[in-house]
């Protein structure tokens, strides 16, 4: 288990550092890219609109797949991380992502400049913030609209109206009267948002926020079209006419179940550095049709495949694993009984055989979770690790696994179930993956051996997942958490009550009031203390969700193909890959 620690510790960390490095500063200057960075971000290439053909002068087109069909391809409504990665080829922030060179292939990425070519910072008295943001000359949209500052402002009052629900609307709640407007106590035109002109976009934040540069470059920022959506209303993701965006790439074409393609946004301002002539998501759940599609030549990149394959392919090296700041969990509805009562959700966390589940199960370096914040999250200082600073809530030591299961069988009695007698027959909710599958008949097997319990196991298929779990219909279902940027409340706020990602459906106001006061908090010492003392609330107390494993990313990759490079929050881009 050491072993598996120090890798995964390692690696987060190396690429935590890259996803940190930004283009601004606090400090109220005017902040410009490096040089290179605005228009060639890091391909190196010449500038040839040519650059991602084969060597024999012919089109490059790019296949891969992620996962199933996506719940959502708009900016604000998405909450999953394939849809982000196609949103990050079909649209652009004020910042961006650009690759950040390690050895042989771009495995990091850093904020650069995206639509916005610089930005001001400016501390208020008052202890406000506010960016100011300068959009780029002749940016345009797909259809060769110019981009504006009021499409952000259009944009951002729409992501926290209440009327749009957008799971993400919390992600700017650092915005002047972005809380009051999703309470619907004002208007959304009371954002604390504005366009100076045409280029000039200006945002006002209640307090220093140190993550603001990753807000900025979050799908759920990206500008969309108002004149689109006003017209085209919720059917507008679906058609290339109406599906207009301000990214590197434009839908082509979306055969529901089957595939997405994308091709080269010639009003793009970068358009001549891009690789691919065309990229195609295909649209596949099964994982032997996934290996099965890489190893005929269908696909070039691939992240998921059958658990059996994954040793011989980690030993060939055709199996690659990069970083992931996230962790994988168990989630309880605590509103429903038995698990409205948190002695029940400690039981059942207690029993997980963690260390069984990433050696014999996942197989690629994750880490057995003592936590919920993953290693490789900073404290609030952006300097050491909030994981090993916070410490573990339970022993994931095999030499602890059977005291561990004492613990849990003694808390279950005095729940009023001694050895399991009387205990309803619930039920676990996973999607379809041969992974998810035996995690799940893992915990079921370990909860009825140990608790003396009934778990019966229900798949649903990714979308109907998705959904049946926003709803909270279910009583334990699978859980995972990707950053969206590197702090610890990205992996607390969404647990607020009636918040758009909290699918326990957890409510407790003092927790609501401890993370109000995280939010507004600009001392990094006491924030990095109440930052601690949500999580003790959250797992230490209140038991919401079980932790399983802190992730980590495998892919495959057609060989020859270079000049794509992954996120730690779990995005990968395409959009400067090329074919030898």
């Amino acid at each position: 288990m050491k072993k598996f620690l120090a890798l995964a510790l390692a690696l987060a960390m190396m690429f935590t550092l890259v996803a940190c490095s930004t283009s601004g500063d606090n400090s109220g200057n005017t902040v410009t890219p490096s040089a290179g960075s605005a228009a060639t971000p890091g391909t190196g290439d010449s500038g040839n609109t040519d650059s991602g053909n084969t060597e024999s002068g012919g089109a490059y087109n790019l296949t891969v797949n992620l996962s199933s069909e996506p719940a959502t391809i708009d900016p604000a409504l998405n909450s999953a991380v394939d849809g982000a990665v196609m949103l990050n080829h079909f649209f652009e922030g004020l910042i961006k992502l650009g690759p950040v060179e390690n050895g042989e292939e771009m495995r990091g990425a850093e904020f650069v400049p995206g639509q916005a070519e610089k930005w001001d910072v400016v501390d208020n008295a008052d202890g406000t913030q506010v960016w100011t943001f300068h959009l780029r000359d002749g940016i345009q949209w797909s259809d060769g609209q110019p981009v504006t500052a009021e499409d952000f402002v259009y944009s951002w009052q729409r992501l926290v109206d209440p009327a749009t629900a957008a799971d993400y609307a919390y992600m700017i709640d650092v915005v002047v009267n972005a809380n009051d407007i999703m309470a619907g106590a004002i208007a959304p035109s009371e954002l604390g948002v504005r366009a100076i002109d045409d280029k000039t976009f200006e945002v006002t934040l209640i307090t220093n926020v140190p993550y603001f540069t990753d807000i900025a470059g979050f799908p759920a920022c990206f500008p969309v079209r108002k004149d689109i959506i006003e017209s085209a209303g919720d059917q507008w993701t679906f058609d290339p006419a109406t599906y207009i965006g301000n990214g590197p790439y434009k839908l082509q074409s979306w055969t529901h179940s089957e595939q997405i393609v994308a091709v080269k946004n010639d009003k793009h301002y970068d358009y001549a550095n891009l690789g691919p002539d065309s990229i195609t998501f295909k649209l596949i759940d099964d994982q032997n049709a996934m290996l099965n599609g890489f190893q005929t030549g269908e696909l070039d990149y691939i992240e998921d495949l059958p658990i059996a394959e994954i040793p011989a392919l980690l030993d060939s090296g055709e199996l690659k694993i990069v970083p992931y700041l996230g962790t994988y969990y168990v989630e309880f509805n605590t509103t429903l009984a038995p698990f409205d009562n948190p002695q029940i959700r400690e039981a059942f966390n207690l029993v997980i055989d963690r260390t069984f589940i990433v050696t014999n199960i996942t197989q690629t370096a994750q880490v057995p979770a003592s936590g919920f914040v993953p290693a490789g999250i900073y404290d609030a200082n952006q300097s050491g690790d909030f994981r090993a600073v916070g410490g573990d809530y339970y022993s994931v030591d095999d030499a602890d696994y059977e005291a561990n299961c004492e613990k849990a069988r003694q808390i279950l009695a005095d729940a009023g179930y001694p050895g399991g007698a009387g205990f309803p027959t619930v039920e676990y909710l996973y999607n379809t993956s041969d992974a998810h599958k035996a995690i799940g008949e893992s915990l079921q097997n370990v909860w009825q051996k140990e608790l003396g319990v009934t778990v019966q196991l229900q798949n649903e298929e990714w979308n109907t997942f998705l959904e049946t779990r926003k709803q909270g219909r279910f009583s334990i279902c699978r859980g995972g958490w990707i950053a969206d940027y590197n702090d610890a409340v990205n992996f607390l706020d969404m647990f607020v009550t009636g918040g758009g990602n909290n699918d326990p459906q957890y409510a407790n106001p003092d927790f609501d009031a401890l993370i109000r006061q995280i939010k507004a908090e600009s001392n990094p010492t006491t924030r990095t203390k109440l930052l601690h003392e949500a999580e003790d609330m959250l797992l230490g107390r209140d038991w919401v969700v079980a932790p399983i494993y802190f992730y980590t990313n495998k892919y495959m990759l057609k060989p020859g193909i270079s000049g794509f490079f992954h996120s730690p929050m779990g995005y990968t881009i395409f959009s400067y890959s090329k074919q030898q």
